[in-house]
């Protein structure tokens, strides 16, 4: 039998969704995580421009293709996100 790699029926949770955004989007912008905090606006604040967005997206995408099959955020729903925190809860619900 497998060993348990989720917390209470949840395989993938907020917070792990937020640590990944997190170590993801320090990599692309070269600073360092606990830097980046969850209301940062992705231009206003990090100055991420829309290559470091897709970077982002492509790197999400890629890590979270394991966990679950076919997994994608969709070229429209880009323009949504808009902080740190619409990136996580945008995740999340998909996960969900």
């Amino acid at each position: 039998m497998p060993a348990e790699t989720h917390v209470d029926g949840d395989p993938f949770g907020r917070d792990e969704v937020l640590a990944l955004v997190r170590d993801r989007l320090a990599d692309i912008l070269e600073i360092e995580p606990p830097d980046i905090g969850e209301g940062d606006s992705f231009a206003d604040d990090l100055d991420a421009d829309s290559l470091a967005l897709i970077e982002l997206v492509e790197a999400i995408e890629e890590e979270l293709a394991e966990r679950s099959v076919g997994f994608r955020i969709e070229d429209e729903d880009l323009e949504d996100l808009k902080t740190v925190r619409d990136a996580v809860d945008y995740v999340t619900a998909r996960l969900g």
